[in-house]
């Protein structure tokens, strides 16, 4: 995700840990030393999926997990893709917490990266590599957590669980989805802490923090026009390309109705407050119910910042198509794919049946085509976590502890794992470490062809997700 925002002035306000909290007695030198060693034995394994191979890193973990003496269970569907869970007890005073981080990482093209996608190169302070910061930080700062409860012995109020998944790029059958589906007992949680939130830095000052409470639901759909073949000498008026075009076109230029949750409200009202004058007026007008002043802010955004013009509706972007074969001949059938993201209250059969009314031609089919796979073969429902939990609580003043910023509540744009366990009742919030706004368009980000992570920063989220997990899972503990 890239990040831009300039000239952001931020108000730092020191929060104490609540009365009666304290974290047990660490030595973060020696642990700074062990985070790196796993960190970077996780990040030289290749478990790129496609194909999949989580194996070698689950191996790695459970192996970690059971020298301290943790219990651990392994869940595989596929032998080579397993799952792996570990458990320790609270006193059950309150439900479990959940801790994940996945295993697997996007695929590369080698012949693009200067220090090698699996080296986990030390270079200027960073660490290159893929997965370094999607998703082998999370789940090496879980790690840590886990070994660290362990040995401190920290006397705790949840069982905490951590899962180590596998499949989150792409295959959630072989992981998320059947881990639930089959072993839902092994990691039913009150809350869960994940992937997708951030700690967001520009020219090396932290500006704000994002936790993500709920994102946007992924449904393709394509458009298909059909009409009759014939020779390309003679054009037709039905040429299903031209056709095709028109419904493309109308689309793209309808804009799906705009809709604010309790995060994305409660999100452009932080972000107004802490944003040059300009650009805080647009997050306002869009809070003030004016049909108007929306509409004039959402035009704003739309031309500069259209990441924030996606959080405001269902979005529908023309990604693929397809038609024809030769240079002569009118095709039968041309098809444009929509890569679809669907607020979390979107009713699909409903936002299909308008896309069929905006389209408005009978020679035009609009259907599901099933992106993304999933193993119930049908899309992925979610929700949103609160903002006024105790998770949330504890997360904001971590954040405001270590990292001294705002923290703003975030609906993703894109897709987590975390949908499938809000589906099953979960309140799942994602947090991140701090990365710099400059290096997406460097190409430095998650998902690029030069990855990486600061080394301090590796080490200050460790610290921070530990804070966070004794103060929400500690005995005694309140936010």
């Amino acid at each position: 995700m890239k990040r831009w925002w300039v000239g952001i002035v931020i108000v730092c306000i020191a929060v104490a840990r609540p009365v009666g909290q304290s974290s047990p007695a660490v030595d973060w030198t020696a642990v700074e030393a062990e985070t790196l060693r796993h960190f970077q034995a996780l990040v030289r394994m290749d478990t790129s999926d496609p194909p999949g191979g989580e194996k070698p890193a689950a191996d790695y973990v459970k192996s970690v997990l059971e020298r301290e003496g943790i219990p651990v269970e392994i869940f595989a569907l596929e032998a080579h893709r397993p799952n792996v869970v570990a458990r320790l007890k609270g006193s059950g005073q309150k439900r479990p917490l959940l801790i994940l981080g996945h295993t697997d990482v996007v695929n590369v093209d080698p012949k693009k990266w200067t220090h090698p996608p699996f080296s986990a190169a030390r270079d200027g302070g960073y660490i290159y590599g893929r997965g370094t910061v999607d998703d082998k930080d999370n789940l090496t700062a879980a790690l840590m957590v886990m070994l660290l409860l362990k040995r401190t012995n920290t006397p705790l109020d949840r069982d905490v669980i951590f899962l180590a998944e596998a499949g989150e790029e792409g295959a959630t059958g072989i992981g998320i989805e059947y881990v639930i589906n089959r072993h839902f007992n092994a990691i039913d949680a009150e809350y869960c802490i994940a992937e997708s939130g951030s700690v967001t830095r520009e020219r090396g000052a932290v500006r704000f923090a994002s936790v993500q409470t709920v994102e946007k639901i992924p449904n393709g759909i394509d458009l298909i026009a059909r009409g009759p073949a014939g020779h390309g000498s003679v054009p037709l008026m039905t040429n299903a390309i031209a056709r095709l075009s028109k419904a493309v076109a109308a689309v793209t230029d309808w804009q799906p109705p705009i809709e604010l949750n309790d995060t994305t409200a409660s999100y452009f009202s932080r972000l107004a407050a802490i944003s040059p004058p300009e650009q805080a007026q647009k997050y306002r007008d869009l809070l003030t119910g004016n049909a108007a002043v929306v509409a004039a802010a959402d035009a704003w955004l739309r031309e500069n910042e259209p990441r924030h013009a996606s959080m405001l509706r269902t979005s529908v972007s023309p990604n693929i198509i397809q038609g024809g074969y030769r240079n002569n001949v009118i095709p039968s059938e041309a098809r444009v794919t929509l890569d679809v993201r669907m607020l979390p209250d979107e009713n699909p059969d409903a936002f299909l049946a308008q896309i069929a009314k905006v389209v408005n031609d009978s020679s035009v089919e609009a259907v599901f085509n099933g992106w993304p796979t999933t193993a119930t073969g049908k899309p992925r429902n979610g929700g949103e976590s609160s903002i006024r939990s105790e998770a949330f609580k504890v997360i904001e003043a971590g954040i405001t502890r270590h990292y001294q910023t705002t923290t703003l509540p975030t609906m993703s744009t894109g897709a987590s794992d975390m949908a499938f366990l809000r589906e099953k009742g979960m309140q799942c919030y994602g947090i991140g470490p701090a990365t710099d706004v400059e290096d997406g368009p460097k190409g430095f980000g998650a998902h690029s062809d030069q990855e990486r992570i600061l080394e301090t920063e590796l080490h200050r989220f460790v610290r921070f997700h530990w804070d966070i997990v004794v103060d929400l899972a500690g005995r005694g503990q309140t936010p």
